[in-house]
């Protein structure tokens, strides 16, 4: 597995979208019913990306909106969606 250690902290996040791991049911699903230890449930369901067809940009973008829709300025969300999306499994085969 794959996981990114963010800078002065101890988290892991998804290697797609950069959501923090927490939860055991955060966790996406394989195609066999188990859980998948990179990818989160909103990224990945039964072996597969739930935005399959999403550019890397686009993926920034949206995790741009949803920073924001969660009180994270704009220019805060921007910079971290920016400096952590590139860096991830999902995007570093693309």
């Amino acid at each position: 597995m794959v996981v990114i250690v963010l800078e002065k902290s101890e988290n892991v996040i998804f290697q797609s979208c950069g959501m923090p791991m927490k939860r055991n049911e955060d966790f996406g699903t394989n195609n066999n019913g188990s859980k998948n230890n990179e990818y989160c449930i909103f990224c990945f369901k039964e072996g597969q990306f739930t935005d399959k067809d999403i550019t890397m940009e686009q993926k920034i973008e949206r995790n741009i909106m949803i920073a924001i829709d969660m009180g994270l300025p704009e220019e805060k969300a921007r910079q971290m969606a920016e400096n952590i999306i590139p860096k991830l499994k999902r995007w570093q085969t693309v």
